[in-house]
């Protein structure tokens, strides 16, 4: 999620200078919802008995709101065919996704991903011209590429623009990217979130991709439950798998914080409803930054200035004592739990209440 949502200011921004290039994505299925919001037919798609997930063809459809970035979408569903890398379903689809992307004929393909799994779907394609980072997240994906390109910036949105600029023509900068509108998705965050409240509503996340990242639940309910006291409404997102990371926050404010367990397109709709997101360094976090809310980042073991909230206020809480460290621990990190429920609740205040805010240090 992360990863798709810090590559789509660079290829928004290539989309604007050039409406009429033809511009595809190969996406994992899962999170086809960041890219468009239509939904194939049952006859167009082919049930896959793996993960029960529908692996449908190519999009035809023209951009629009509902798909305003790309033309087509490929899919690889990669974390299923790690479970079954041998399977007669795997080797359908991997030739399936291997002829359609050799049937685009593509005079470019760009890894933005900069991983071995991605840089070997893009070799799929068999273009003359696959372009990736000189220093990729794993190093020995730049053996792939065909052209490397040195980056400068510091994060990682800044690098993805650098990359699209290499066949953009000009240098490139990075734009406020294009999320689809999903109609049923917004009509359920009005159901949610009615322009008729007056409550700020704030966005709590308490997930993360691995233990280490994760701020203690304990302390989100700390903070959730401060902030009901101020008069806000307090919404709770739980993926799946982080449902009891919610039940607590639910449990302490006694019911107060609302759980959401919604799909990624109903998300997308609720995030643009909210006066604010808090979270630690995971897809959620940066959404809230896609669609401009204010964010307050509690950040443990990876780097906010390669990783943190880009283009929209925000506050990032970061200990000195944390290092950047990838390795995927069960437990919080030392550093991640000296912050303090206070220090996020002041942090909020800063955003929520700019006005009234003394100066701030992020």
């Amino acid at each position: 999620m992360g990863d798709i949502l810090h590559a789509l200011p660079a290829i928004t921004a290539l989309r604007q200078a050039h409406p009429s290039w033809i511009i595809d994505w190969v996406v994992d299925p899962c999170w086809q919802s960041l890219l468009t919001a239509e939904n194939a037919s049952p006859q167009e798609t082919e049930f896959c008995p793996m993960d029960g997930a529908a692996i449908a063809p190519p999009f035809q459809t023209p951009r629009s709101p509902a798909q305003p970035v790309v033309d087509h979408l490929h899919f690889a569903p990669t974390k299923a065919w790690r479970k079954a890398p041998f399977s007669r379903q795997t080797i359908h689809e991997i030739k399936g996704l291997r002829s359609a992307l050799r049937a685009g004929k593509y005079n470019v393909v760009l890894d933005l991903q900069g991983a071995i799994r991605s840089a070997v779907v893009a070799r799929l394609a068999d273009c003359r011209r696959l372009i990736g980072e000189a220093e990729p997240r794993e190093r020995a994906a730049r053996w792939l590429f065909t052209e490397l390109v040195t980056t400068h910036g510091a994060h990682v949105i800044e690098q993805d623009v650098e990359l699209a600029s290499a066949i953009a023509g000009d240098p490139l900068t990075p734009v406020a990217p294009w999320l689809p509108v999903d109609p049923a998705a917004e009509a359920w965050a009005d159901k949610i979130l009615p322009a008729t409240t007056d409550l700020p509503a704030v966005l709590i996340s308490p997930g993360a991709g691995w233990g280490a990242k994760r701020w203690p639940a304990e302390r989100y309910a700390a903070v959730a439950q401060a902030l009901i006291e101020r008069g806000c409404r307090v919404l709770v997102n739980c993926g799946p798998g982080e449902e009891p990371l919610a039940e607590v926050i639910v449990q302490s404010t006694g019911g107060a914080a609302t759980p959401l367990n919604c799909s990624l397109a109903q998300l997308i709709a609720l995030t643009r409803r909210v006066a604010m997101e808090i979270a630690g360094d995971t897809g959620p976090l940066h959404l809230a930054c896609a669609l401009g809310r204010p964010v307050v980042g509690i950040y443990g073991p990876t780097d906010p200035s390669r990783n943190g909230p880009f283009g929209t206020r925000f506050q990032v809480l970061r200990s000195p004592q944390s290092r950047r460290d990838h390795t995927r621990r069960v437990a919080p990190e030392a550093g991640l739990l000296t912050i303090q429920p206070d220090d996020v609740l002041r942090a909020a205040g800063e955003l929520l209440y700019p006005e009234t805010a003394s100066e701030t240090t992020l």
